[in-house]
């Protein structure tokens, strides 16, 4: 019988997983990090991400806000600082916060400061949360880097903050491009936002 003992050692998006038992004695250590994003309705953004090599999962959730375990009712009252989010871990080794950063622009309108797209409130902002300075550091230069790129003609207004709790959200909403996928593809394109990155990056 295989057993597996996890030891997660979690601290400023690095969490450190230790396997042992499935492979033998000589397994290596398994280092994953995590990465938050707010980029509008999270529904539209987890796609993406899940596509990626070397992102281990994804949740979609609250982040930004003070009150504890935020719902969606909650948050979608626009009555606190949450906002739609997503909490991806990924494997280092095979992609790079940096990576995951060109993966969000490119679901986003990086321009819009009162939402995204159709999706106009406080908890549909953009905003890239780090966990340490290196992160924000590589967020900062990635920022510059798309400001520099031609690509818009606006100002890039994402906000560049300080990672606060992560609160999952409701299990309906995780997956729920799979869950629902016809619903998903008419939110999708009726948004806006399927027009924007095709115009913006090309097909996708």
């Amino acid at each position: 019988m295989k057993r597996n003992f996890l030891l997660a050692l979690g601290y400023a998006g690095l969490t450190a997983i230790i396997v042992t038992g499935s492979r033998g004695q000589n397994s290596s250590p398994v280092e994953t990090r995590t990465a938050i994003f707010a980029g509008g309705c999270f529904w539209c953004i987890q796609p993406g991400f899940d596509k990626a090599k070397g992102v281990i999962k994804t949740l979609v959730g609250y982040c930004g806000g003070t009150e504890p375990n935020p719902t969606y009712q909650l948050v979608s009252s626009e009555k606190t600082s949450y906002r739609e989010s997503i909490e991806i871990t990924y494997d280092p080794a095979k992609i790079s916060y940096e990576q995951l950063l060109d993966i969000y622009w490119r679901q986003i309108d990086p321009t819009q400061a009162d939402g995204q797209f159709t999706d106009i409130g406080p908890s549909y902002r953009s905003a890239i949360f780090y966990g340490n300075e290196q992160e924000k550091k590589i967020a900062e230069a990635s920022k510059e880097k798309l400001a520099r790129s031609g690509k818009f003609n606006k100002r890039i207004v994402t906000e560049i903050l300080p990672a606060m709790k992560f609160y999952p959200a409701e299990a309906y909403h995780q997956k729920y491009y799979q869950q629902n996928p016809e619903h998903f593809e008419a939110f999708e394109e009726g948004s806006g936002r399927v027009s924007f990155q095709k115009k913006t990056w090309g097909e996708r």
